[in-house]
């Protein structure tokens, strides 16, 4: 009884996410109360369920990344590029790499608020659309959220499920890792590009020059990626050892610029913009997924699944790659890599596989399977509101007329490069 009960509340808690898109952290903490109330998952296992060191993860990365995009920063860099640029082409190219760049280890949310009013600024100048410039900003900065394990939520998720340490996306056990699956795909979006905007050949010059207000935020953004790297060639670490070195960084920044300033308004103004919304929606999932595995619905799960593929692992891998591209068109990634992961942990154990190749092709289709409509992924939701603001309305029609095949083309080259390199002989 208690088994179904759980499974009532985590499809209600999924169908009420979708339809109150903007209370999805007050449903999942409510999801959270009601499984301890039904005694799905006893008291004392409630806070051990919680991934603290996710959790940290988020607060520290949060906290450099507002300082990062404060100091200008990011504008400089893309002034930069605009004057490296020889035409309008080139300058959606190198914004779209620029913010794919920058994704690779800060949130892609925070990556479109600081390129994407750049790219604005560019259009307004060059009197020109700014709807496809943004749209390629955005979902350049979707697809290369994966490349690294700070990069994402959904890869931090992926990294704390797999015990996988930073340099593992690069490489790990003998293999190159979802680095370069992600980048890959990333290159061969490059040639798109060149095609979709091949008429966009007006010349560009740049005569701005964005003074960076402090450099510390850039250090502490380099430093704690460059400390996070070493910490994964160091063996036997504490479980919370990313997320001490993030919030160190994080805390660290804030110490400086109390100091640097002599006043609490950067602090009070980084605190308020922390998405607290995704902290209390991993917080309140990490229970219900807790509660939902203690009853025994993922093994069931997952025996299911692992059936359904039967012993051909191409066709299942091939339906979670492709389904969760599907799936995560229309829905957020976030709540369903977290629900997936201990899934697919069940279905490799009782296929008797590791289980590497499974959460790689999830991360390839939920990650880069956002892009496939304007509400896929937050980026899109963000590009998109700020076109909105400047008066461009963006349809479902003109965003995947960009949208679609970044994704076929990212989703393809990665799918085929985790299963050529990980899938097993």
């Amino acid at each position: 009884m208690t088994k179904i009960i759980a499974i009532g509340i985590f499809l209600v808690m999924y169908i009420l996410m979708i339809v109150l898109p903007k209370r999805r952290a007050i449903v999942a903490l409510c999801a959270a109360v009601l499984m301890v109330v039904v005694q799905a998952l006893p008291l004392q296992k409630v806070l051990p369920s919680i991934d603290w060191n996710v959790l940290m993860m988020l607060f520290g990365t949060m906290v450099i990344v507002d300082y990062f995009i404060e100091s200008k920063m990011p504008n400089k860099i893309a002034e930069s590029l605009l004057r490296i640029s020889k035409n309008v082409l080139w300058v959606t190219i190198l914004m779209s790499l620029f913010s794919g760049i920058i994704s690779a280890f800060i949130d892609n949310v925070a990556t479109v608020l600081m390129v994407a009013p750049v790219g604005l600024a560019i259009c307004k100048k060059l009197k020109i659309n700014p709807v496809p410039m943004i749209i390629c900003i955005a979902v350049s900065s979707n697809l290369q959220g994966a490349a690294t394990l700070v990069g994402d939520t959904t890869s931090i998720m992926l990294a704390a499920a797999d015990n996988m340490n930073f340099n593992d996306f690069f490489y790990m056990n003998g293999r190159p890792g979802m680095f370069f699956a992600v980048e890959l795909g990333a290159i061969f979006t490059i040639p798109l590009m060149m095609i979709m905007f091949r008429k966009n050949k007006e010349p560009v010059n740049s005569t701005e020059h964005t003074p960076v207000t402090d450099y510390v935020p850039t250090i502490t953004m380099l430093g704690h990626v460059v400390l996070l790297i070493i910490a994964s060639f160091i063996r036997d670490t504490h479980p919370w050892t990313n997320g001490i070195i993030c919030m160190a960084c994080g805390v660290l920044t804030i110490i400086w610029e109390l100091i640097k300033q002599k006043s609490t308004e950067g602090m009070k103004h980084s605190l308020k913009a922390m998405d607290y919304d995704t902290m209390l929606l991993l917080t309140g999932l990490f229970v219900v997924i807790a509660s939902i595995r203690e009853v025994g619905v993922i093994d069931d799960l997952a025996g299911f699944i692992a059936s359904f593929g039967g012993s051909n692992r191409f066709v299942l891998f091939s339906i979670i790659v492709w389904g969760s591209v599907l799936i995560s068109a229309f829905i957020d990634n976030i709540p369903y890599v977290a629900t997936m992961l201990p899934l697919l942990a069940g279905v490799a154990s009782a296929m008797n596989v590791e289980p590497h190749f499974l959460y790689f092709g999830l991360l390839v289709g939920a990650t880069l399977g956002g892009n496939l409509t304007p509400i896929g992924a937050s980026a899109n939701i963000a590009g998109v509101g700020m076109l909105r603001k400047e008066g461009h309305e963006v349809g479902f029609g003109d965003f995947m007329k960009i949208g679609v095949p970044f994704t076929l083309t990212a989703v393809i080259v990665g799918y085929l490069f985790v299963w050529i390199v990980w899938a097993p002989k």
